[in-house]
This record gives structure tokens, sequence and C-alpha cells, in this order.
């Protein structure tokens, strides 16, 4: 990967480029059939509109949130677009053996060459429980903290180099560089880029390191937004991926046509925060459903506190928060997911965003 495979272009007027963090979120009365079609309509979208590149993000065991599997809606969104870059945001590592997601995105790159990103976060997407199921462990803390060594092992099998006397090195990845070595072979030596995602410093330090760009997760975890890029751009390490630092953050904003219609589906999806972070995760609840809700003190303070990071309201709107969070945290590329209970809704925020930047139609 070179630093113009990693940086898009800003179209329209929009101060970077633009870019799709989709969740794949079920609301009450909907099904996962009807938001994996929105996810298809969605990145047609996002495509015919010049977003740069659309992601998909690792979660278990939550109602609300269909995207359990990010490397099989991926290759059912590479069978529906032509341009767009596709990855995760991201595949959660330590869930894993590192061979298993060599091969999986391996297999995406040989199905959508050179447009297949490969994000990784070390967080387990899910609760404990959940947790120590996927990994057949109960020693969660461990996998987080040999996050560094699964990379590297990660990275030797993507590029197929490790050294000789390492136990795996007669094992590959295929789809891989081993087969443009083989006799015959003409497999492209390109492998998806790895970012590394973060939502506190950890990540940021790593990614810097390594030279790798970065990817904060700025809504959920805003206050931690400006100190972790500060630390990625003061420690980063030119390399042969990048040449200076690139770092793109996660915003939460939804637009509408009706500025009220905004913060009714922003204080449904703020419900559905509060039950997942009391354990009690559902779907998507209805905006009538929040409405009816009685929120504890304690609940309505979470709230405040959850809205103030998410750019809601008309289109005009958003696109003056999203320029002013651009401005203040000099972030390369924003990433925009748009959380209401219709995935027609969804579709719309991002058709709206679009004409408010004056991005291409087609």
């Amino acid at each position: 990967m070179t630093s113009d495979e990693t940086r898009g272009t800003a179209h329209g007027t929009a101060p970077v480029p633009l870019s799709v963090l989709d969740l794949v979120t079920v609301g009450a009365g909907h099904t996962a059939t009807e938001a994996l079609r929105t996810s298809v309509e969605l990145a047609k979208l996002a495509e015919s509109r010049g977003f740069h590149r659309y992601w998909v993000a690792e979660h278990h065991s939550m109602p609300g949130v269909a995207s359990s599997s990010p490397a099989v809606i991926l290759a059912h969104l590479a069978a529906h677009t032509d341009r767009i870059r596709l990855g995760s945001g991201g595949v959660m590592l330590p869930n894993h053996a590192p061979l298993v997601i060599a091969e999986q995105f391996g297999t995406l790159e040989a199905l959508a060459p050179n447009r297949v990103d490969l994000g990784l976060g070390r967080a387990p997407g899910t609760d404990g429980a959940t947790a120590a199921a996927l990994r057949r462990s109960t020693q969660l803390n461990e996998g987080a903290d040999d996050f560094p060594e699964q990379l590297a092992e990660l990275t030797r099998f993507l590029d197929d180099d490790f050294p000789d006397g390492h136990p795996y090195r007669r094992i590959h990845a295929v789809p891989g560089p081993v087969q443009s070595t083989s006799p015959g072979g003409v497999q492209s030596p390109h492998r998806p880029p790895v970012w590394l995602l973060g939502s506190s410093g950890f990540s940021a330090r790593l990614a810097a390191t390594l030279g790798l760009p970065f990817a904060f997760a700025h809504h959920f975890s805003a206050q931690n937004t400006i100190p972790a890029l500060d630390l990625y751009r003061e420690s980063f390490r030119p390399s042969e991926i990048l040449a200076e630092p690139y770092a793109l953050i996660g915003v939460s904003a939804l637009a509408t046509d009706d500025e009220k219609e905004a913060r009714r589906q922003v204080l449904a999806a703020a419900l559905n925060m509060v039950r997942l972070r009391t354990g009690r995760p559902g779907l998507v609840p209805s905006p009538e459903e929040a409405e009816a809700y009685e929120f504890s003190p304690m609940e309505r303070e979470f709230i405040t506190s959850w809205n103030a990071n998410v750019v809601h309201g008309t289109a005009d709107e958003v696109r003056a928060g999203l320029d002013d969070l651009q401005k203040r945290t000099g972030a390369d590329e924003l990433m925009i997911t748009s959380h209401a209970h219709s995935g027609a809704l969804r579709l719309r925020s991002y058709e709206l965003i679009a004409d408010a930047y004056g991005l291409p139609t087609a």
C-alpha cells in the first residue's frame, strides 16, 4: 500500500473525503434481511455519490446490530459495487485466529481487487461472556494484551514472509502472495492494507510506531479524540506504507428533512444505547417508543451527554457540524455512521449529506 492508496479525494465542498461506517442496524418491527438489503442500497448510494470507503463493524450478541460477520457482508457488497473501497471497521483481532482473517480478507481482495481495507481493533465488540464464547477462553485480557503480537502474526500471513525456522514458515494464507511464487503463478502480490482502530491512546501509539493509518472511534469516545490524534501524529514514524500520518474519525451524524424528526430519531438511538449499556440490548426502538419511555434522571443525563456528540438536524446543520468537527480535530477523513429506526431514513440521511456538500450524482 502507498500513501496514495490510503488517501481519498474530497468531492464537492467537503473539507476532506467522506466515508460510511455501517453497523447494519435492525429496528423494532424490521428484520435482519431488511437491514442487509438497506446496506446494499446504501453501498450503492455511497459509491454513486463519491463517498470514499464503506466499512462494516464487527459486533456480537446485539439484536439491533446485524454485523457479526463483516467478511460475509463485505463479500455481498463487493458483488453489488464496482469502485468504492470496502473494509472492516473493524475486525476484532483477539476474537479470531490471524490465519483465518488473512484467508478471509485474501478472499475479499480476490473478489474486489485493490478495493479492500482491513481495519483491526482489539476490543471484543461485545460483552465479556460473549467474548469468552467467541475465543473459547476466559482469559479475555490476554487477547488485548497480546494484540501487537497477533498483529505481527497476521501481517506475516498477509505478506507470506515468515522467516526461515519459524513454525509457520510453510503455512500460507490462500488466496495470497504465495500463489504468485508458485509455478505458473499469476496471483497479484497486492494485499489488503491494514488500519488500526481505537478509542484510546493504545492503538494510536501502535499505529504511529508502525507507520499505519489510524481510525478513531469519535462516535463513542469523543472525549479521547483530540488526545489520541495528537499522540498518533506526534509519535508517527514514516514507513513504506505511509510517509506521514493519516487519521480518520468515525462520527455519528443524522440528517433529516425535518429538524424535529432528527431529534426523535436520535432519542430512539440513544435509548437503544441506554439499554445496551445497562445489559439490556435489543432492537433499535421506534421514536414513538422512545417518546413514551420514562427515563430516569441518570438515563437523562447519559442521553444528554451521548447526544452532544451526535451531529443531527437538517442537512445544512449537519454539514456545519461536520465542518466544525473536522476543523477541531484536523481529521484527514470523516467516516459517518447514521443511526435511525428505519433503513429508509438512514439512506435519506446520507443522500441529504451528499447533497449538502454537492457531491457527484453519478
